[in-house]
């Protein structure tokens, strides 16, 4: 098993499940730091298909969805390349396996998130529309929003549940970081217009506006 994993043609792989199950703890800390509520809906785009849904992208945190991909991307790609020593007596390019396990692991990955979505616990009695989320507090949690590339950020209910949602700045001009809070203005389909300190937030409100 060891020589599989450090194998040169299985580094890929090998390093895709090892930074899959750092991500796991750290998501497995986060989550048992915050009831965390699931959002399923997601408004569809271009004539009906959203490839953020499709992805699972707004049904579970994108750590989540991180990890399912990575851990199929990796399994994959061993896989591929031990039936490939095997059958041709000697593994495929890195390069060539890789591209593979990647394009069977996308749609795989929309699958495994629809499933996980399906099973985590969920608090019906407390479940609330998307639309409620504008006006409420939160944190960019993941990369570095701007117009046209959202990031994800930590959003509480009215109940404190945490949901995880897609954000861009309200100007072009003032990105939202990761750490930065935010507040939601408006939603636009599945993405969700967010101020920040640079939009002219009081910066004691600023503060009180952070995730805890």
């Amino acid at each position: 098993m060891i020589e599989l994993l450090t194998a040169p043609a299985n580094l890929p792989f090998s390093v895709a499940l090892i930074v899959m199950l750092l991500i796991g703890l750290i998501e497995a800390i986060g989550l048992g730091a915050h009831a965390v509520h699931i959002d399923l809906h997601l408004d569809t785009h271009i004539d009906g298909f959203d490839p953020l849904a499709w992805l699972g992208i707004g049904r579970i945190p994108l750590l989540m969805v991180i990890i399912v991909f990575l851990a199929i991307f990796g399994l994959a790609g061993l896989t591929l390349q031990q039936l490939a020593s095997e059958l041709a007596g000697a593994p495929l390019s890195p390069w060539i396996a890789g591209l593979a396990a990647a394009v069977a692991a996308l749609p795989l990955t929309g699958f495994g998130a629809r499933g996980l979505a399906r099973i985590l616990p969920q608090d019906e009695t407390t479940a609330v529309s998307l639309d409620t989320l504008v006006g409420k507090r939160g944190e960019i949690t993941i990369g570095t929003a701007r117009r046209g590339s959202p990031a994800q950020a930590r959003v509480r209910d009215v109940h404190g549940q945490v949901h995880y949602v897609m954000v861009e700045p309200h100007e072009e001009a003032h990105p939202l970081a990761a750490g930065d809070a935010i507040l939601l203005a408006r939603r636009e389909g599945h993405i969700f217009i967010a101020l920040g300190r640079a939009d002219g937030l009081d910066p004691l409100i600023h503060e009180q506006l952070k995730v805890g």
